[in-house]
């Protein structure tokens, strides 16, 4: 077996049609989460003027969770259901995509995001996406901490049921897990800093909101924590011994 690496790609790769078509599934599967998350968080500040509730924050939880379940479902076979540039740089890291692909899946992510946050103030009749921002008393550096840490479990998540060559049926589950798994994070992190964890998500509507307070917090949080979960299951958690995993349309990749 040859050995684990980081891969850059090969210049061919670039305009090969699984490149384009994992691009475009990643595009619109980004779009679809990205409308329904911030939109739940929209229609909840319309029906309330309060929405910092218990029951406020169950409703946006349950929502990303379903969201981010139909995401990953309708893109795992096409491009593996990364949905967020943090999950691409943790399969980066450890050699499961190579580069050229990983920009290829950050550029279709952003520009996903973008798009359903224009099309979400336009439907809305121009309300403003409201993005994220730290809670009361929250630091920078404490929101940092729990972005960090909510990323590894959820690019975790995603190494044990949709890229660990053992997994065997546990991939049918995937979608569901690493959509429960967000949806847990929120109710834990939502009152702290919104719980993030995907820079995508944070960045379509505060460009389309122009809100960037404590932007950096929404990057940087989520790559450390989705890098240290890639390292980890990659390095220590994987056998040697073990066949690599292909994405369903990157064999090219390693």
């Amino acid at each position: 077996m040859p050995p684990r690496r980081f891969a850059f790609g090969r210049t061919e790769d670039a305009i090969h049609p699984d490149t384009m078509r994992a691009a475009l599934a990643e595009f619109l599967a980004t779009a679809i989460f990205v409308f329904a998350a911030e939109g739940s968080v929209l229609s909840l500040g319309k029906m309330y003027k309060d929405t910092s509730t218990a029951t406020g924050l169950l409703v946006v939880a349950v929502a990303h969770a379903l969201a981010l379940l139909a995401a990953v479902a309708v893109s795992y076979n096409i491009s593996g259901g990364h949905v967020n540039p943090a999950v691409t740089f943790g399969a980066l890291i450890g050699g499961r995509v190579s580069f050229v692909r990983a920009v290829y899946y950050w550029v279709a992510q952003l520009l996903g995001a973008i798009v359903a946050s224009l099309l979400l103030r336009a439907a809305t009749g121009g309300m403003r996406p409201l993005g994220f921002s730290l809670g009361p008393g929250v630091g920078e550096w404490h929101a940092l901490l729990l972005e960090v840490v909510m990323t590894f479990g959820l690019v975790y998540t995603v190494y044990a049921t949709a890229i660990d060559p053992k997994r065997g049926h546990m991939g049918t589950i995937a979608p569901l897990a690493i959509g429960f798994v967000l949806g847990a994070n929120i109710l834990t992190g939502g009152p702290f800093d919104g719980a993030s964890m995907n820079p995508a998500r944070a960045f379509g509507p505060a460009l389309v909101g122009w809100r960037w307070n404590h932007h950096w917090v929404y990057w940087l949080g989520p790559f450390i924590g989705a890098g240290l979960a890639g390292l980890i299951y990659e390095f220590l958690i994987i056998p040697a011994e073990a066949p690599m995993a292909h994405q369903p349309l990157a064999p090219e990749d390693y």
